[in-house]
């Protein structure tokens, strides 16, 4: 039986090396981080050492990072509040049902966020308000211009919330830069370990605590910190940081495996490729076969990629994102998702596109059909 290539790592990727030990050594720390005994403060020192740590990666002050469950989380924190709510139709869904009452700013054809609307909607109410925009889509990989968006929020003395979770660490990112006044990260995005994540406070006035009851995490999130989870989120940090040039190169991967799959399969449209996106996401649809149905068939080969995002076991659903987009449900729901990692080879790519491309063939054979482009 032929090895699993895995394909999904929007979804999560491997546990890097660095983290893992780095969790290891902090399971070997007995005390509560809350607790003034030794033990106590050397919990407190994991911890400390880590909050140092990624606010220099991510360009904030120590102080600014809360320590939470994951981007969920970090997403619910910052959004959570009596403030107008705007998001931006492509948002993962942890933002868009963050509230019920959250207004919808349209996207162009790539899944890029318009400004102007956004101009318009926010000078339409002098109410209090706070935009939500993601850096990176976890589905197409397109990049958001954050400090457009801040630009015209700033404007009409709105705050922003960025979702930076599939973008750290892929891309260069810099509190400072993206002028956000929160930005939420996820630890299993870059090599942690999952169910850690944090939220960079720049305005306290933003969010309010959803967790009471211990005073950790300077109010924002009680409960006892996760240590290992927090030593393991640095260290992969630090780790994935380090090689976003590596990164990068990705791209030609990626690039080499769209044009493969046009030229096998005339028809094939990658959504968001005339923007700028994360130089290891490919989201495509082609004539003929479900999602659903070419997840299932790939997974029997060995192969593992994903439709939309990977938020609800069992669920496969037609994209709301490329839905936004203006992309037609026929072609919407034939749509899957290929996500790059530090793993991944040429020789990885070469068999993805036989199998994808044998696929295909098999069902064309049958039932062709054309995909309007």
């Amino acid at each position: 039986m032929n090895e699993i290539l895995y394909l999904d790592h929007n979804a999560t990727t491997p546990i890097r090396p660095a983290s893992a030990e780095a969790m290891v050594e902090a399971l070997g720390v007995t005390g509560n981080p809350s607790s003034v005994h030794g033990d106590g403060r050397t919990a407190r020192r994991v911890v400390e050492d880590a909050r140092d740590c990624l606010a220099g990666l991510f360009g904030a002050d120590a102080a600014s990072v809360v320590f939470t469950s994951g981007g969920t989380e970090a997403n619910a924190l910052a959004l959570t509040g009596g403030r107008r709510l705007l998001v931006s139709d492509v948002e993962h869904a942890s933002v868009l049902d963050a509230r019920g009452d959250a207004e919808r700013i349209p996207v162009d054809g790539d899944g890029v966020v318009d400004v102007e609307a956004l101009d318009e909607m926010l000078a339409a109410s002098g109410e209090p308000a706070v935009v939500s925009v993601m850096l990176a889509n976890n589905e197409t990989g397109v990049i958001q211009s954050v400090p457009a968006v801040v630009e015209v929020a700033r404007r009409h003395g709105a705050q922003v919330h960025c979702d930076a979770v599939q973008a750290a660490a892929k891309v260069d990112v810099d509190v400072r830069d993206l002028g956000a006044d929160a930005v939420s990260l996820s630890a299993h995005k870059l090599g942690g370990p999952k169910g850690v994540g944090a939220l960079i406070v720049i305005d306290d006035d933003l969010g309010a605590p959803m967790l009471r009851g211990g005073g950790q995490e300077r109010g924002r999130r009680a409960g006892t910190e996760n240590v290992p989870g927090i030593a393991g989120f640095a260290a992969a940090a630090a780790d994935a940081v380090g090689e976003i040039g590596a990164f990068a190169g990705l791209a030609a991967l990626r690039d080499d495996m769209e044009a493969a799959l046009r030229e096998h399969v005339p028809g094939t449209r990658m959504f968001g490729a005339g923007s700028e996106r994360l130089a290891n996401t490919s989201c495509f649809a082609s004539p003929g076969i479900a999602a659903e149905t070419q997840v299932m068939a790939l997974d029997l080969a060995g192969i593992a990629v994903s439709a939309g995002a990977a938020c609800s076991s069992g669920k496969v659903a037609p994209s709301h994102v490329l839905r936004a987009m203006g992309i037609e449900e026929d072609t919407a729901d034939k749509a899957i998702r290929v996500s790059l990692g530090r793993t991944n080879t040429v020789a990885d790519i070469e068999r993805f596109v036989a199998a994808w491309t044998a696929l295909h063939s098999e069902t064309a054979s049958v039932r062709p059909t054309a995909l309007v482009a």
